[in-house]
């Protein structure tokens, strides 16, 4: 009955295993772009001394974007994300573009990134005298796709303990390279950090590398907005979700600035910038006949990066499928499992089309554009708000005014248009993608009479999946409810 009829809705609600990855999803701030992004910030920058202050901006605009989301997300308590808010408040439209991008760019390129880190530092050892060959990157960012794909799909308790065992690796990897720097340091090994040769350039500055600089290390603190995709199974978000930015964004900005500090006291910046593994490279001079401990490490938090990204995507597009803007088969869940196979299926999919190149800093460009572009339309959305309805209940708010809101959208504002300008390609590309989300919004959702389709009907049955119900209690007269619509089916 459940798999013949697609209108019949299966009624649960979230398991144990899922509140406790509300509350742990921000762990996934901390990931692989630390270990990628270096790189990237260092070539854009144009010195070491640039370089670290890019990393220290980053975390405290972030951190502002982060406690303007927070107001967000307990002002408005459903799960998506800056999806749910631009289509509350600029309407369904600006919030169907939001998701459209999603699907398409940010998250397969997100996870495609993560993928190849992982690939690069586990085929890195093999490969000493050279770089490892394209395909066999890609291959195996695949094979780590396609297992952490089964393992959501099979089950959300198997996710969430692959996500604590992998956690270790990142803690490990990142505590290891900061006591190693320390130790330098100490020793007086500080050549790069030195004011003279900080600042000392080996290219010339621009303002629009330095914009794409930015663009690298805000790759790095992703994640900051994974808790709103989740809000509505988090135990008092009210409190919980301010809290948790509160506490993570100070400690993550102070981790990530003392891992850069780390890699130059052991690296040039010219053998930083030769390197793709930025963080092997420092272990190979660092730990000796040690050094393979610096892969595994990260290889591990790399694999738990992964599978964080393709839990939280699958939220994502279970929110914009029940909202009406993505086929109604991506919000449905396998009756026993009650995962969301559809929508990692379909995820799945997508980000391997990203991995058609291997040239992970420019798909970073890519989607730290994108991602900006509507970080800044969902801050703005804010104001809008603050301004169209000054009474709202707001149980956390932004104090002093919109001074901090309007800050975040200055820098947003500079972000852009010397990214568009320095990558013009690049971002042009993201842009026009967003745009080709105009007619199939017009088609697909705002038309309500189209021909009808059977194609969710046969996904259905391949997947065994049906559409939920989410109810989070039900009494003696719910239950009465319930025995009607049965009767009536």
């Amino acid at each position: 009955k459940f798999i013949i009829d697609p209108n019949e809705r299966f009624l649960f609600s979230p398991t144990w295993a899922e509140q406790q990855w509300a509350c742990g999803v921000e762990r996934n701030i901390i990931g692989s772009g630390i270990f990628v992004s270096p790189k990237g910030v260092l070539q854009n920058a144009g010195s070491v001394g640039l370089a670290v202050i890019v990393w220290v901006s980053a975390g405290v605009v972030t951190a502002i974007g982060a406690l303007c989301y927070a107001e967000l997300g307990v002002t408005i308590p459903k799960s998506g994300g800056d999806y749910s808010y631009v289509n509350d408040i600029f309407g369904g439209l600006a919030g169907f573009l939001r998701l459209w991008i999603a699907v398409l760019v940010v998250s397969p390129t997100t996870q495609a990134v993560i993928a190849l880190t992982f690939s690069n530092y586990i085929l890195q050892p093999l490969f000493s005298s050279c770089l490892p060959p394209e395909s066999s990157t890609r291959l195996l960012a695949a094979a780590c796709l396609l297992f952490l794909t089964w393992v959501n799909c099979y089950s959300v308790r198997w996710a969430m303990f692959v996500q604590d065992i992998f956690t270790a690796g990142k803690l490990l990897a990142l505590g290891l390279i900061i006591i190693l720097g320390v130790v330098q340091i100490c020793k007086g090994h500080y050549y790069w950090l030195s004011p003279v040769k900080a600042f000392e350039t080996f290219r010339d500055y621009d303002v629009g590398q330095l914009a794409l600089s930015f663009l690298q290390g805000s790759f790095a603190y992703g994640g900051w907005n994974f808790l709103n995709y989740v809000t509505e199974e988090l135990v008092d978000p009210c409190r919980n979700l301010p809290y948790a930015i509160f506490i993570s964004m100070p400690v993550v900005t102070l981790v990530y600035v003392s891992a850069n500090l780390a890699y130059i006291t052991a690296m040039s910046p010219q053998e930083l910038l030769a390197s793709n593994a930025v963080a092997l490279t420092f272990g190979e001079k660092m730990l000796g006949l040690m050094s393979w401990i610096m892969p595994i490490s990260v290889a591990l938090s790399t694999f738990g990066g992964v599978n964080g990204s393709l839990f939280t995507s699958s939220r994502l597009f279970f929110a914009g499928a029940r909202e009406g803007h993505l086929p109604r088969l991506l919000a449905m869940i396998h009756i026993k499992s009650c995962t969301p196979i559809p929508a990692l299926v379909f995820t799945f999919s997508s980000t391997l089309l990203m991995l058609c190149t291997s040239d992970m800093y420019t798909l970073i460009n890519y989607v730290g554009f994108i991602n900006y572009f509507f970080y800044g339309i969902t801050i703005a959305g804010q104001v809008v708000l603050r301004i169209r309805e000054p009474d709202l209940y707001r149980p956390f708010k932004v104090r002093t005014r919109l001074i901090w809101p309007m800050i975040y959208l200055l820098f947003w504002a500079f972000l852009l248009v010397f990214s568009l300008y320095s990558e013009p390609v690049v971002c042009g590309t993201g842009l026009a993608i967003m745009m080709t989300g105009v007619p199939v919004y017009f088609l697909g959702v705002y038309w309500e009479n189209k021909p009808q389709c059977k194609i969710t009907h046969l996904c259905q049955k391949l997947c065994v999946v049906v559409y939920p119900v989410m109810e989070e209690s039900s009494g003696p007269e719910d239950e009465d409810d319930d025995d009607d619509d049965d009767d009536d089916d």
